[in-house]
């Protein structure tokens, strides 16, 4: 899920350069790019690489977004149609991508990327069924401020940053180059460890893993900047990471075809019906109600203005649960108005 819109994705991922300027990425291609609650294999979302991946002569500390297939095809695939590769690379295990050739040259040729998201889902089995979870970072209060006219800079949710590894396929007959990632997995932290099973919303992830966060712009700086951290250095970023929180949401999600603030939004299990949000899970209540108002498709000019999470540090888990509950609003009130997917 990544519900931002283009221009506010950007400001979102404001960072600092070599040069210790404040910049924010430029979009490639931003008409592509299409807000989701939701995203499925095949499904297209926003990816951070280096400028120097498009523009040779670019500093490579520099960053742009771009908006690329999720499923990555190899560059030396060479059927003319990319569906019919005959198995899924939605998700790479981080033991070995380094030997399968699907990711191997990309990999070794520099083709790092942060994949970003609002968070993701994972799936618990259970008798009854499948339990799905979002999985998100923790928010610190400076979330909770709204942006005033003229703010440079943007305050709100804190994106989750996945390490990636993109490549550029072209057609054998010619055509467009298509640009497609993959998420590396790792093996799932002790916070969602009782999710027995779990399922990366990407395909049939193996059980006990989960998508390699980088956590703080550090960690982000050194897995996009190719030309300065080789893939030796820059693969031991990838590693399981505590920060993080959870909550469990309404199967309505399992559906790909469910595009609405319904499949973020905080559920008790064993209710019938939505039921008052814990305080673990408020931030995101807040956050659906006050910044998005049910749509993706919402004018970026309406949404609230947010400090750029890679410029700060990240937050402690704990500040998350008050935040949420002050972004809710007045108690009572409705929460983010239901739409049709």
């Amino acid at each position: 899920a990544c519900s931002l819109g283009a221009d506010n994705l950007r400001r979102a991922c404001a960072y600092r350069d070599r040069r210790g300027r404040r910049r924010q990425p430029e979009w490639i291609r931003a008409e592509r790019y299409r807000p989701s609650y939701n995203k499925g294999p095949q499904s297209s979302g926003p990816v951070l690489l280096s400028r120097r991946h498009l523009q040779q002569d670019a500093d490579s500390s520099e960053r742009v977004l771009m908006d690329m297939r999720w499923g990555l095809v190899p560059s030396w695939f060479k059927k003319d149609d990319p569906s019919k590769m005959q198995f899924n690379t939605s998700n790479c295990r981080s033991d070995t991508m380094l030997k399968k050739s699907s990711y191997k040259g990309a990999l070794l040729k520099g083709k790092r990327c942060v994949v970003l998201a609002d968070g993701f889902y994972e799936w618990q089995q259970h008798s009854g069924g499948k339990q799905p979870y979002f999985i998100y970072f923790p928010q610190s209060k400076d979330a909770m401020a709204e942006g005033k006219e003229g703010d440079e800079e943007w305050r709100g949710w804190r994106l989750l940053t996945m390490a990636g590894i993109f490549d550029c396929w072209e057609p054998p007959s010619g055509g467009e180059t298509l640009y497609t990632y993959t998420i590396i997995t790792v093996d799932a932290s002790k916070d969602v460890s009782f999710i027995h099973h779990r399922q990366v919303r990407a395909g049939k992830g193996a059980a006990g893993r989960m998508p390699a966060i980088l956590d703080g712009d550090e960690a982000i700086r050194k897995w996009l900047d190719f030309a300065e951290v080789p893939t030796q250095e820059a693969v031991k970023l990838i590693q399981p990471t505590e920060n993080i929180v959870f909550h469990p949401v309404s199967t309505f999600v399992n559906s790909v075809r469910n595009n609405a603030p319904e499949c973020l939004t905080p559920v008790e299990l064993g209710a019938k019906k939505e039921v008052k949000a814990t305080p673990s899970s408020k931030v995101m209540l807040g956050w659906l109600k006050n910044s998005q108002e049910g749509s993706p498709q919402k004018k970026e000019n309406d949404l609230s203005r947010w400090t750029s999470q890679f410029i700060h540090s990240p937050s402690p888990k704990k500040s998350s649960a008050d935040i949420l509950q002050q972004w809710l609003g007045k108690e009572g009130e409705p929460a983010a108005k239901k739409r049709k997917a």
